[in-house]
């Protein structure tokens, strides 16, 4: 165990420095959350910084191990990690910032102060989101000798940007409720901070923007999870290029369920009340990817074979 988290500690060093404030800055968060009696938008005022600082620990760990797997080190990948280490430290700051001062961080431009950090904000997203496109780029471009892991991180980024994007709607002219001060929001059809699922937050009442976005964020931890599963339980029974079919089966499933996640919530849907037309188009989905799924099974081909082939 001491040996893997010290091969760990030199996948990337930058990202791993900037998890392990993360992880640190999620107990202080958690600690906030019972010792602060400050309620914000609904929820207690420390929530929000503890759910990114958990985020940020995944999605730090996960990209630091995608960049370990490249044959080696790219200088371009390099550079756009600490990128997204600067972009992602100079969000934390903001919104601790604000918890401290005991306001909002997001879509808050009450003050001029408000309205400059809350475009710092808006800036550190948009350079992140370039900088793990670059990392999407060289990841593509450069071969990794594992097909199955290859396949899973590739969909993994992929989708990953379409978690980000999914994030766009928030900040709309047509997001914008009406009052004085408030940018965008994450809810649609309601106020932000109304009833909401425990620890997530998403609005029970309403469509909620965010279920997409974080359904789509953590394609970077599912499909690679998805890929050990594969290779662990189904190696022997599956060939490589059933297994890869497999993963690609399951990212175009995931981003139509990103996706379709989305369109709910732009129709001011809660997640746990979809209507008619949601369900279907959730059926459909199901239906096409059992049928898709058996296809590949249908025609796979048991590894033994393939090596005396």
């Amino acid at each position: 165990m001491t040996g893997a988290l010290r091969r760990a500690a030199y996948w990337d060093r930058p990202l791993m420095v900037f998890v392990c404030a993360m992880a640190v800055l999620a107990v202080v968060c958690g600690v906030g959350i019972f010792a602060d009696p400050r309620v914000l938008t609904g929820v207690p005022i420390w929530l929000k910084p503890f759910k990114f600082s958990v985020s940020f620990v995944l999605y730090g760990v996960t990209l630091a191990w995608m960049l370990s797997l490249l044959p080696q080190r790219n200088r371009v990948a390099k550079w756009a990690a600490t990128a997204v280490v600067a972009m992602a430290l100079s969000e934390m700051v903001v919104i601790v910032g604000q918890v401290l001062r005991g306001t909002t961080s997001h879509y808050n431009e009450t003050t001029p102060l408000n309205a400059a950090l809350w475009k710092v904000m808006g800036a550190s997203i948009v350079l992140l989101f370039l900088a793990h496109f670059v990392i999407g780029i060289v990841v593509l471009r450069r071969p990794i000798a594992n097909r199955v892991a290859a396949c899973a991180v590739r969909l993994g980024l992929g989708l990953s940007l379409l978690g980000m994007l999914a994030a766009v709607p928030m900040v709309l002219p047509t997001q914008a409720p009406g009052i004085e001060g408030v940018a965008g929001a994450h809810s649609v059809g309601v106020p932000d901070g109304g009833p909401g699922l425990p620890l997530v937050g998403w609005s029970t009442t309403g469509g909620d923007l965010r279920v997409g976005h974080f359904v789509g964020l953590h394609s970077l931890q599912a499909l690679p999870i998805l890929a050990i599963v594969l290779n662990r339980f189904l190696g022997t029974r599956l060939d490589e290029r059933s297994r890869v079919r497999l993963l690609v089966v399951a990212g175009a499933a995931y981003g139509v369920l990103t996706m379709l996640l989305t369109w709910q919530a732009l129709r001011g849907q809660p997640l746990l009340r979809p209507d008619g037309l949601t369900l279907a188009a959730v059926a459909v989905v199901v239906v096409a990817t059992g049928t898709a799924v058996g296809g590949v099974v249908a025609r796979r081909r048991r590894p033994e074979l393939v090596l005396a082939a």
